[in-house]
């Protein structure tokens, strides 16, 4: 009986002990339920309103756009239109509640049944470090995008689950989905539906078909592996994955789930990122200067022509010499850059060569030479004489060896005399030349030796562009630009450009003699490649032995710079400014200018005084007879047609002077061939013989 007592007592203290147990437990439960209420009503209160919640930014996003209003770039996150839920297509909806949150409507904002099977997996993944998976609700994903961070912590847990249980609360189910489906992450920079759908299929998502919506849908899982641009195998896969479920739930039928053809969804192309992104570095930077907007998306439209850039790219391709890099800068008349070429490829070099390099231009220097002339009294027909000159020990002399006694200017400056160019530069003062060169807008060093006369100032090709162009203004400033205007993604007005004609620079009179000047270099001069059936004038520039070549120039309202040469600045023995810089020119212009009127300078094309070889740049020593030569005395190669082939092995002959073809007689009829004029001159009665 001792020993019954003895049990019966045992087992009356394990029951108490359980008792008192269970009502600690469910103290702690109800203490613990108590203060998961208190939170939620604390975390209520601390909620903004829904309509901040839209508004909270995600970090700025850029988008650019090209002339035609294209995008041509989009830099940081990108956001779309807000859609709200009645916009938003049911298919997208079922989508999304199908693949991350299938009890989103039966639970308070966090998923018990998901926490215990994220709970299962967790231990059966215990030592391994991988993450609990399945147990994010859509509301906690919210909250998470909205509130707090990627951080795997049971703290940030905790918060996400009580914060998304005030959001229950405080918004509706459809609330939630809205702001969801417009902020959440589908890869590429795109958050929201909106802006996943006009980046992957190039439409608002108010027309997301049940494919395309099932593409979107599975990015969110991983946006990187499934992204349709960088792999569309992977993401056409999860696709299928999420039509499957959305059968599973009843949201799709077994038809619908067999019609839904993933492999017909087309996908947008990927915008332009080779060679525009010369301009777009070298444009987007000014944001800070013309606008003070650090949150908002911005639209940024630019003065880009993709056409014209596509045309610049291939015409520098096509015509640099091996081994060499090319650049080029084109304008609109009021300085709008409309193509922008830094180099022959950005994503080996993003180094912009267009902008940023400084480099000897050679005889396209003389332009401010010569300018000071005119502005100083002289004409295109004021006569000066080439003859051999000597400026503080520096005695420039031609490529040719010669020297062709009195001439004009014009005929110096078609065919580009060096001892003319001299001669003027100690006429009007070193320092009158450089003062020029300010004016026109050269922003690097310029130095005041005799020698600064032939180029030896170091300049940026957007630089020499720009005083072309302004001289093809007619002496009005010219500031090249890239951004025409800036919005929010809302549409608001934030910057637009003005054109400022305020600045002259030189008198008209003096911009129409330098157009003299520069079209009788293009027609009869050192710049003939550079002709594209339409009036042209513009500038050659071939540094010493060949490290550089230019070709700057104008026609129909479009100003054009073009660069070639190495980078380590070693000679290229091909490279001088009336050859391939000269092609590139004018292969780019043909295409630049074909849907604009031909324009006429005021001032027509006048024959030089007589013809010389094309002078390409040579400073000191006394050259031989015939021989062409460097600046340091050395023979170089003399210029052949463009379509010579080499005779290497031919044999050679000596010709009679008599039998050698004469040249064409130099008259009216040549300069109207060359130009391609169609004109009906009268004729005029021979005049009477006369004895010599």
């Amino acid at each position: 009986m001792a020993g019954s007592g003895k049990s019966k007592a045992a087992r009356t203290g394990v029951r108490k002990w359980l008792v008192r147990g269970a009502k600690i437990a469910l103290g702690a439960a109800v203490a613990g339920l108590l203060a998961i209420v208190i939170a939620v009503v604390i975390a209520m209160q601390s909620l903004p309103g829904y309509d901040s919640l839209k508004s909270s930014p995600n970090g700025q996003m850029i988008r650019v756009h090209a002339a035609d209003g294209s995008v041509i770039v989009s830099l940081g996150p990108s956001f779309g239109q807000w859609l709200s839920y009645d916009q938003i297509p049911q298919v997208m909806v079922d989508a999304m509640i199908s693949t991350e949150d299938k009890r989103f409507y039966l639970h308070p904002g966090v998923d018990p049944v998901g926490m215990a099977r994220a709970a299962w997996v967790a231990v059966e993944r215990r030592g391994s470090g991988r993450r609990w998976q399945g147990a994010s609700t859509i509301t906690q994903q919210v909250t998470r995008n909205i509130f707090l961070n990627n951080s795997y912590s049971f703290g940030r847990k905790l918060r996400e689950m009580v914060l998304a249980m005030a959001m229950e609360r405080k918004f509706s189910k459809r609330q939630i989905l809205e702001l969801y489906l417009n902020k959440v992450y589908f890869g590429g920079g795109a958050y929201g539906i909106d802006a996943a759908s006009r980046k992957f299929f190039g439409h608002p998502a108010t027309g997301l078909s049940l494919p395309e919506a099932a593409i979107i849908a599975g990015l969110v899982k991983a946006p990187s592996s499934y992204s349709p641009t960088a792999d569309a195998d992977a993401a056409i896969g999860r696709a299928s994955v999420v039509l499957d479920l959305m059968q599973e739930n009843g949201k799709i039928s077994a038809s619908q789930r067999a019609d839904a053809n993933l492999s017909s969804v087309k996908m947008a192309p990927e915008p332009p990122q080779n060679s525009v992104r010369y301009f777009t570095d070298w444009a987007l930077p000014q944001l800070d200067v013309l606008i003070d907007e650090p949150n908002e998306p911005l639209e940024v439209y630019t003065t880009i022509d993709l056409g014209m850039q596509n045309a610049a790219t291939a015409a520098i391709k096509a015509n640099v010499p091996s081994g060499t890099q090319g650049a080029l800068v084109s304008l609109d008349r009021d300085g709008a850059v409309r193509a922008m070429v830094g180099g022959l490829d950005y994503v080996t070099s993003n180094y912009n060569r267009a902008t940023t390099a400084t480099r000897q231009p050679g005889s396209a220097w003389k332009i401010f030479v010569y300018m000071a002339a005119l502005e100083a009294g002289y004409t295109p027909d004021t006569g000066v004489t080439d003859e051999p000159v000597t400026i503080n020990g520096w005695s420039p002399r031609n490529s040719n060896g010669k020297f062709a006694g009195d001439i004009d200017v014009r005929t110096a400056f078609a065919y580009s005399i060096n001892t003319v160019a001299a001669k003027l530069g100690v006429e009007v003062g070193f320092p009158t030349v450089a003062d020029m060169a300010r004016r026109f807008g050269i922003t690097t060093p310029v130095n005041t030796h005799p020698s600064m006369v032939l180029g030896t100032s170091d300049v940026r090709l957007i630089d020499m562009t720009r005083a072309f162009a302004s001289i093809a203004r007619k002496g009005i400033a010219v500031t090249p630009y890239g951004i025409t205007r800036v919005t929010t993604a809302d549409g608001r007005l934030l910057y637009s450009h003005q054109d400022d004609t305020s600045r002259v620079l030189v008198a008209p009179w003096v911009a129409a003699g330098m157009t003299d000047l520069m079209q009788t270099a293009v027609s009869t001069g050192t710049g003939r490649a550079a002709q594209i059936g339409r009036p042209v004038a513009g500038k050659t520039g071939t540094t010493s032995s060949n490290k550089d070549g230019w070709f700057l120039g104008f026609s129909s309202g479009i100003t054009t710079g073009v660069w070639m040469g190495r980078d380590d600045a070693r000679a290229v023995s091909v490279l001088q400014g009336g050859r391939a810089p000269a092609r590139a020119f004018a292969d780019y212009m043909k295409v630049a200018v074909a849907r604009r009127p031909v324009e006429q300078f005021e001032t027509e094309v006048t024959l030089p005084e007589w013809q010389l070889e094309p002078d390409e740049e040579a400073y000191y020593n006394t050259p031989d007879p015939g021989m062409m030569v460097d600046e340091n005395g050395l023979p170089i190669e003399r210029s052949q047609p463009r379509d010579a082939e080499p005779q290497d092995d031919e044999p050679q002959m000596d010709v009679d002077p008599q039998d050698r073809p004469q040249p064409p007689r130099i008259d009216q009829q040549w300069i109207d061939n060359v130009l391609g004029r169609d004109r009906q001159r009268q004729q005029q009665p021979p005049r009477p013989a006369t004895n010599p």
